[in-house]
């Protein structure tokens, strides 16, 4: 999958990819990052993983001036991140079930982290989709929930991420892939309207992530 990207062409409850992770029966931390394009700017979710005891195990949502991030079917709202249409945007979103903290960092720029789920690990065999919410486990698409853009360079830690690291993935740089999902060894099967071909641009927009970085060590 290394130089390609998914294209999802129109709004659909079919069209989906469905990825096979790595073997995972537990998750007490997690990094998931992504590039998308779209000129769609509703609320739509580019990213989910169901379980078999929650729907929405970890999944997150984009669009009208928002990013949401739900665990174990809890969400929380992150404001004032890019979420800019026309471009590509890069985004990571972390989570420690120790501390319940999450954030989301957009094209470089960090949100508030925000507390969801501390001490609960998300448990059981993961369902992992790229353009559709899973309303039920492996299933339940609604078309107003589904992503309408382009995706590429999806990876998934059980970890979370350090700030280094995020840096080098703004700045399209992955030393080490994701060891859940790798989008260089990505095994999955697409169903629907989906379209898969050479990818034909690069935006890693990075330039405030710089400066985030200062703060804290400095």
């Amino acid at each position: 999958m290394q130089g390609k990207v998914i294209i999802f062409p129109e709004e659909s409850n079919t069209a989906h990819v469905k990825v096979t992770p790595a073997v995972v029966q537990t998750l007490s931390a997690v990094t998931v990052c992504l590039r998308f394009f779209s000129d769609y700017n509703k609320e739509q979710a580019p990213f989910s993983l169901s379980v078999p005891s929650h729907a929405d195990g970890f999944v997150f949502f984009r669009g009208d001036g928002r990013y949401r991030l739900y665990i174990k079917d809890r969400g929380v709202f992150f404001y004032g991140l890019p979420t800019t249409v026309n471009q590509w945007n890069s985004v990571c979103v972390t989570w420690d079930s120790g501390t319940g903290l999450a954030q989301f960092w957009v094209n470089g720029v960090a949100s508030a982290r925000k507390a969801i789920q501390a001490g609960n690990s998300v448990a059981g065999t993961p369902s992992i989709m790229l353009g559709q919410d899973q309303d039920t486990y492996a299933g339940g698409f609604d078309r107003y929930d589904a992503f309408y853009g382009h995706v590429t360079d999806v990876h998934m830690w059980d970890s979370v991420l350090s700030p280094d690291e995020i840096k080098n993935y703004m700045q399209c740089v992955v030393p080490r892939p994701g060891n859940v999902v790798d989008w260089n060894n990505l095994e999955y099967t697409k169903h629907g309207f989906v379209v898969v071909e050479p990818k034909q641009t690069e935006i890693c927009p990075g330039s405030e992530f710089d400066r985030y970085v200062l703060h804290l060590t400095g």
